[in-house]
């Protein structure tokens, strides 16, 4: 027998109707999921970039590197995106002849790193409630 297509088109909702759409698990209201995930942080190697800043001052280009286990290039690609969000600030210096790269987090990126870790905990929630 075929499946009907209103069965079929509950399938391919989307996830917030489909969510809006169930009902309340043991009688409790669920606690609404934000719609919006900071698709600029939540790539692997920029919510790295951003967690690791969150926890230290500042880190250097090869700070980074090494503890994000990257490529040159792919950091730096990265940092750049976050830098143009002003999620993060870059300054350059010098020691001695080495060139020395360094970044910080504002507070712009604080901001967005709690909206998303308070995004991917509502959820987290959401999963475990269903």
């Amino acid at each position: 027998m075929a499946k009907s297509s209103t069965a079929r088109d509950e399938r391919y909702q989307r996830p917030r109707e489909r969510e809006a759409a169930l009902p309340a698990a043991h009688g409790q209201p669920r606690e609404p999921v934000p719609a919006d995930l900071d698709r600029l942080i939540h790539e692997r190697v920029r919510l790295g970039i951003v967690s690791a800043l969150a926890v230290n001052r500042s880190l250097t280009f090869n700070e980074l590197k090494a503890m994000l286990k990257t490529t040159d290039g792919n950091l730096s690609v990265h940092a750049r995106r976050l830098e143009e969000a002003d999620y993060i600030v870059c300054s350059k210096s010098f020691e001695g002849r080495l060139p020395k790269t360094e970044y910080r987090l504002t507070a712009a990126g604080r901001k967005a790193l709690e909206r998303y870790l308070n995004h991917m905990e509502a959820l987290i929630r959401a999963t475990r409630e269903g």
